[in-house]
């Protein structure tokens, strides 16, 4: 997949690109809905003999018109470049979300952005909205196409009689409600960040961690101890991961919640490593234990229900 940055107002002559079937939208998470609207333009281009294309945008909108400093994603940009790239899209635009690019009249945004990139068949959902004030929608895109392209409105997904949807799979990650995920993501939530030194404490009492540090753009479960799978390398393990600030060792709460993720028959050294943590149930919320014996009975614990849940769960 060939990636492509633009930033406003852009250069490109229509015909720098070959003929392009395109599906528009955030795309944060690439979720089931997502993944209909990616695949229905793959379906198109595969049809009518284009290449497949997704644009997506950056910075999140609302850190340019609501004026937030800091936005949590499921899947920050890197991880929505390579969930895109495992669909099989050919180019990826990736727009660079500006005040100027957000005041586009709805015209504007299609000449430049549709017409003017070579797009000849257009696929977004029945809510996609586009140029100033959102004032563009599937139903004014016929208008604004001057008949140079055609275009297809895929229909709500739902999941349970709920939308599925960004702010939807958010709430339940939120919630700890990490079970679900497969039904609304099509896979489990992952996240991803360095191995980095931590306080080593836990070899001392027979279960060493490893301390991820995982990027503040992600949005993290509830406090608490969860049943993971972590890859390093190319290689999965099961494990338990504590999210949390340590209360039993630390009288005062510390800057920002801890991840360490005890992984199973593992004895390596991967500090500076990436790691991917695959969340697949909470087991239990962060509490303080009167002592380092309770605190390691309560570990084992969780070992043998984590143990217990990925045999039950092989698939």
């Amino acid at each position: 997949m060939e990636v492509i940055t633009i930033d406003h107002p852009h250069e490109f002559n229509r015909f720098d690109f070959p003929p392009l079937a395109m599906a528009l939208g955030y795309f944060d998470g690439v979720h089931l809905g997502h993944q209909k609207v990616i695949l229905t333009a793959k379906e198109k281009a595969e049809q009518k003999n284009l290449k497949s294309s997704v644009m997506t945008f950056d910075p999140h909108p609302s850190v340019v018109l609501g004026n937030r400093d800091k936005v949590e994603y499921i899947t920050p940009l890197k991880e929505k470049i390579k969930r895109i790239s495992d669909l099989g899209v050919d180019y990826l635009f990736v727009v660079h979300f500006s005040a100027d690019f957000a005041n586009l009249l709805p015209q504007e945004f299609v000449d430049h952005y549709l017409i003017g990139l070579h797009v000849e068949h257009v696929v977004a959902g029945f809510d996609f909205t586009y140029g100033r004030m959102g004032k563009g929608n599937m139903e004014t895109l016929p208008f604004h196409s001057r008949n140079q392209f055609e275009y297809t409105t895929v229909s709500k997904l739902s999941c349970h009689n709920e939308k599925i949807s960004s702010t939807l799979i958010k709430n339940q990650i939120k919630a700890g409600r990490l079970e679900i995920m497969p039904e609304l993501l099509g896979c489990f939530y992952t996240t991803s960040g360095l191995v980095i030194h931590g306080d080593h404490r836990g070899r001392t009492i027979g279960f060493p961690t490893a301390n991820v540090d995982i990027s503040e753009e992600y949005i993290l479960p509830p406090l608490g101890v969860y049943a993971v799978r972590m890859k390093v390398g190319d290689k999965w393990y099961i494990g338990v991961c504590n999210v949390g600030y340590k209360p039993t060792f630390h009288e005062e709460r510390i800057e920002k919640p801890s991840i360490e993720v005890h992984i199973m028959d593992f004895n390596r050294d991967i500090y500076g490593m990436e790691a991917s943590i695959q969340w697949h149930k909470h087991l239990r919320s962060e509490k303080k234990f009167s002592g380092i014996d309770a605190l390691v009975s309560q570990i084992q614990l969780d070992k043998e229900q984590t143990v217990e849940y990925f045999e039950k769960n092989r698939g």
